[in-house]
Parts: C-alpha cells; sequence; structure tokens
C-alpha cells in the first residue's frame, strides 16, 4: 500500500463514524445525507495537510473534482444516486492512485459481502429487528452500505499494512 500507517490510523479513527453512518442511513432511508459527506470531505481538507506533503495532498486533492465530475455524469444518466456520487467524490482523496487497483478489489468483495447480507436479512425473520427500512421494500441496492464499507476496510487495512 502506498498510503502510510500514521495517515492511515488519523483517516480511519476520524472517518469510521462517518462510514458507518452513511451505512446505516442509507439502508433505513436509501439516502446519503449531505451533512455526512461534507463532514468526510473536510476531514480530509483540515487533517490531510499535516499528514502528507503539499504537493501530495493537491493532487489527493484533485481527485475529489475528477470524481465528482465522473459521478454527476453518471447520475445524470441514472447509472448511480447523487448521495453515492457525493460519497465518492468526498471519499477520492483519502485512496493514493497506486491502491487503486486495492479499492477496487475492496469494493468487489464488499459489494458482493452486503448484497447477500442484505438479501439473506431481507428475506428471512432477521428483518424483524429493522422492519421500517426503506432498502427492505426498494429494487434498488442501498451502495452506502457498501461503500461506507469499502473505505473503512481501505483505511484500516492502510493502519495495518501501510507504507
Amino acid at each position: 500500500m502506498e498510503l502510510t500507517q500514521n495517515a492511515a490510523l488519523w483517516f480511519f479513527l476520524l472517518t469510521l463514524p462517518i462510514c458507518l453512518y452513511v451505512a446505516f442511513t442509507d439502508l433505513r432511508e436509501m439516502r446519503i445525507k449531505n451533512h455526512a459527506v461534507i463532514v468526510l470531505g473536510l476531514i480530509f481538507i483540515l487533517i490531510a495537510p499535516l499528514l502528507m506533503p503539499f504537493t501530495q495532498y493537491l493532487w489527493q486533492l484533485s481527485h475529489l473534482v475528477v470524481m465528482l465530475i465522473i459521478g454527476m455524469i453518471l447520475n445524470a444518466r441514472g447509472a448511480m444516486g447523487a448521495g453515492d456520487a457525493k460519497f465518492i467524490a468526498a471519499a477520492a482523496p483519502y485512496v493514493l492512485l497506486g491502491d487503486v487497483r486495492l479499492i477496487m478489489g475492496l469494493f468487489a468483495a464488499a459489494l458482493l459481502a452486503a448484497f447477500t447480507t442484505h438479501r439473506i436479512i431481507k428475506f428471512t425473520p432477521l428483518r424483524q429487528i429493522a422492519p421500517h427500512w426503506e432498502s427492505w421494500t426498494r429494487k434498488k441496492f442501498p451502495m452506502g452500505f457498501t461503500l461506507g464499507g469499502t473505505l473503512a476496510a481501505y483505511l484500516g487495512l492502510g493502519v495495518f499494512f501501510g507504507a
């Protein structure tokens, strides 16, 4: 991994509650709330200059802009929700370019695990734990469940295996 252990530790500790909140609200309401995405972005903007060289910080920040534009295009075409696009954009600066293959593998694994878990619970008595969640009745899948888990897993792995 290219992400340093020190940066991963700080980012992990500060973003884990947001990742969990995003997963929860997307499961419950099928919405990723703007304030969660804003806080995720602000954490990077405020903390990253203390953890990485300034040129790298600017490069990482450019990932936010690029992914926001791509997300807006995909949202306009109906390929993803607006909340998903905003979360991906806010999470993008945390991922170093050399770790893109790793994050894609983590995302694939998290998507399979989250989808399987959601469907098993949806069609079993376990659903009664949270019977009024919006995600049980919608055809669309709450991607915040997967996206939050992916970012948390990436940063968690960085704590132990980072540069």
